[in-house]
């Protein structure tokens, strides 16, 4: 009898061991978190007229991309992260699953390269960058970013990952030389890319911000020059602006200049740039200033979550003597995904306005 009811233990046991319970958890966390976070900065650009501006069109295209990743892949990848990497379902799902997988996943990174080249644009051509509404080159620029994914993703829907010997126990990219093809295209290329326009911008707004001084210097100093002139120069009123200033060689009477005013230059007469294309120019920059001040972290955190995985990714296909052990394979993949969970507070907790959008949204629900 005893041994009876070990045997029919057995199974359920090896059963429990193949079950990754963290791993299931943590999945349903990251799911809830990515789909809360990105569904705001979504509402929030569609509802609040002061967030209706280019570049937040472009962080809506990247939490739609991180949206459809959080409700189309990972259920699938966490059901199979729950079962210790063990695929259950049919081959089919599983390429449909990494279409996606590379297309979502390359359209997020494309989306972060795009927001770089918005960005550039509007710090070193601002005369030129439309803010309010979505132009000709910025509807190219956003079109092309889903284009280009899809264009990426497109030979695992046409069958390259059907490689002989496949095993159907496992869900994975197949073909080697479409990992490097995917892996170049959705990483190697952008990531520089992105990383030079970044360093484009900080030149460009260190030299306006060296510009800008010097020019409120001499501004300043012109505005001193011309005000101590004008009460030195003499005529044979010694008036200024048409006031009638006392003569130094007569002696003063107090009623004469009781009711007098007392000449003033206001800052209103000063005329610190008379060309309207430059105000407008250092108003923008002022502006685009202060939002980059998160782009250090945005690119941070995109390195720091992706680098790992495509370096694996890649080494893994590449080296055939290189042995990449599956647990640390799961781990950068689980990295990898915690970007779309960090996208949405990069791009708007250090943003006033999604910030306050945020605060009133959360204080009507809960209230």
């Amino acid at each position: 009898m005893a041994a009876n009811m070990s045997t029919a233990t057995e199974p359920a046991a090896r059963e429990a061991e193949g079950r990754n319970l963290p791993a299931l958890v943590f999945g349903v966390l990251l799911i809830v978190v990515i789909i809360c976070g990105n569904m705001l900065v979504c509402l929030s650009v569609l509802t609040e007229k002061a967030l209706k501006t280019t570049t937040n069109y472009f962080i809506v295209s990247l939490a739609v991309a991180d949206l459809m990743l959080a409700v189309l892949v990972l259920p699938l990848f966490v059901y199979s992260e729950y079962l210790d990497g063990v695929w259950m379902l049919s081959t089919t799902i599983c390429d449909g699953l990494m279409t996606m997988d590379v297309m979502l996943c390359t359209a997020s990174i494309f989306n972060l390269c795009a927001i770089s080249i918005d960005r550039f644009i509007a710090v070193l051509i601002p005369l030129n960058y439309n803010r309010k509404h979505v132009d000709l080159r910025q509807a190219v620029l956003l079109s092309a970013t889903w284009i280009l994914a899809l264009a990426v993703a497109s030979p695992v829907m046409f069958g390259i990952n059907n490689v002989p010997g496949r095993d159907p126990s496992e869900c994975k990219l197949e073909n080697d030389d479409y990992v490097l093809y995917s892996s170049v295209c959705s990483f190697f290329i952008p990531c520089p890319i992105m990383l030079m326009l970044y360093c484009g911008m900080f030149r460009g707004l260190r030299r306006w911000e060296d510009a800008r001084g010097r020019c409120l210097t001499a501004t300043i100093g012109l505005a001193a020059t011309t005000t101590a002139a004008n009460h030195r120069a003499g005529t044979d009123e010694h008036s200024v602006r048409g006031v009638r200033l006392p003569d130094p060689d007569r002696p003063y009477s107090s009623s004469e200049f009781k009711n007098a005013h007392v000449p003033t230059v206001s800052f209103a007469e000063i005329k610190f740039n008379p060309d309207p294309h430059r105000r407008k120019r250092a108003k923008i920059n002022s502006r685009e200033r202060k939002a980059m001040q998160v782009l250090p972290v945005v690119v941070g955190a995109f390195l720091f979550c992706w680098t790992p995985f495509f370096v694996l990714h890649t080494m893994r296909a590449r080296c055939l003597h290189c042995h990449v052990p599956p647990a640390l394979m799961s781990v950068v993949t689980w990295l990898g995904y915690v970007n779309s969970a960090l996208n949405p507070v990069i791009y708007t907790v250090f943003n006033t306005e999604f910030r306050n959008f945020f605060k009133k949204f959360l204080h009507r629900c809960c209230s």
